[in-house]
């Protein structure tokens, strides 16, 4: 897109009346207009790949979604606090894809919600404070959240634990010991644990997932120590990973809490708690808990038709198929290019790691100009975030790796 008239007053519009703590992406940030399935369409009419957002995670603006939520709109808009099928159904249709250990679930607006209540909940049941986070995490916008994310570069909270995660992990007991040794601190400085608190596809840490199954013994460390765990999947839930509803699934394990936010209504906003039924009975014996947008009757709806769209389009296993599709051609570059030096992820998150997180930048920028759209994370930002909504198809990934080959080549083959 040029850089005309209405787009630099826009950017001057935007700058008179919206804080300036919010960021835009890229150098040349985008004018977006529409969306539609993997696409995003600028003021001038350009479409662009959209291989970073997962909050579409069916595809942006799915018309039976749409229709769905615009149908409950007419029809009724409230609370929980109302006997409603709504609510009910969507509870039943999360924990249908849970272990049979999670029976509970709180319906909320905001993953950042979600996990500021699980961290309440596992602090309130388990007595303890110390909660164990990774030294890129981003878990939630709150005040508490926001000393748990250390990828903001906020000060971290009291009786917060932080731990470096390594891109390859040696062997599934390298995640454990890790833990173990954090827990070794917080005994030092006499604080209880509470919980451990991981994304568990380590998205912000730049897409850590393997080996599967490296989360068993760090889960079993807590256990021991009285503590709680907390599988956040804002990022890696509702299919992503290709290997279940769920990114906790691939390590073969049963999660404390289960915390979801913004792929569950497909951009409409809501978000869960699920837990096991002996911890919420406990939770409930202290304290009630309502939100007067957690689990609206339009909220489930989306919701409830973004889990329709999942099952019957076939996206698990998309993400499956054309995910290991991405994988393999993004290692093509991997191969090729000095300035790439690893490629972590599963199904259809995947992470490049690259040199810097200037050559990232780079990067990222050079492919916004060429058309698509990936993001940053990890240490430095060094690492590519290559994370499409799940209805991308073989020929969509062929179009990012040539746009991707055309940018390594332009940038740094000079």
């Amino acid at each position: 897109m040029g850089v005309t008239e209405n787009y630099q007053a826009l950017l001057a519009r935007r700058d008179r009346v919206l804080s300036p703590s919010y960021r835009l992406f890229y150098e040349e940030p985008l004018h977006i207009v529409r969306a539609e399935g993997v696409w995003i369409y600028d003021a001038d009419g350009r479409r662009y790949l959209d291989a970073y957002n997962n909050i579409p995670v069916a595809g942006h603006c799915h018309p039976y979604i749409v229709e769905e939520l615009a149908k409950q709109a007419m029809l009724l808009n409230t609370h929980t606090r109302y006997l409603n099928e709504r609510p009910v159904e969507l509870a039943e249709r999360l924990l249908a894809t849970m272990p049979s250990a999670m029976g509970s679930v709180i319906l909320t607006n905001s993953g950042s919600e979600a996990n500021d209540l699980a961290v309440r909940i596992s602090r309130m049941v388990t007595g303890g404070t110390g909660v164990i986070v990774t030294d890129c995490a981003y878990h939630g916008t709150s005040d508490l959240l926001q000393g748990m994310s250390p990828v903001t570069g906020l000060p971290t909270g009291p009786d917060i634990f932080t731990i470096e995660v390594p891109l390859v992990m040696r062997d599934a007991g390298e995640f454990a010991a890790i833990v173990e040794g954090a827990l070794d601190r917080m005994r030092e400085e006499g604080v209880k644990p509470a919980a451990l608190l991981v994304d568990t596809i380590f998205g912000s840490d730049g897409a850590i997932a393997e080996p599967a199954g490296f989360l068993k013994g760090a889960i079993a460390a807590i256990h021991r120590e009285g503590g709680l765990f907390i599988a956040d999947e804002v990022q890696p839930g509702f299919g992503r990973t290709g290997a279940g509803m769920w990114g906790f699934q691939r390590h073969g394990i049963v999660p404390d809490f289960v915390t979801m936010g913004k792929p569950m209504g497909n951009g409409y906003p809501v978000a869960s708690l699920v837990t096991r039924r002996e911890i919420a009975e406990a939770f409930a014996r202290r304290q009630r808990y309502f939100n007067t947008f957690g689990g609206s009757t339009v909220s489930c709806a989306a919701a409830l038709a973004t889990l329709d769209v999942i099952e019957r389009e076939g996206l698990i296993e998309n993400a499956a198929k054309t995910g290991a599709y991405l994988s393999e051609r993004l290692q093509s570059l991997v191969d090729r290019y000095d300035v790439l030096t690893g490629l972590r992820g599963a199904g259809l998150f995947q992470g490049v790691q690259t040199r810097s997180g200037e050559i990232a930048g780079r990067i990222i920028n050079g492919l916004r100009r060429a058309g698509v759209l990936i993001g940053g994370a990890g240490r430095g930002n060094a690492a590519l975030k290559v994370r499409p909504p799940l209805p991308i198809t073989p020929a969509d990934v062929d179009l990012l790796i040539h746009s991707f080959d055309q940018v390594l080549q332009g940038e740094f083959n000079n």
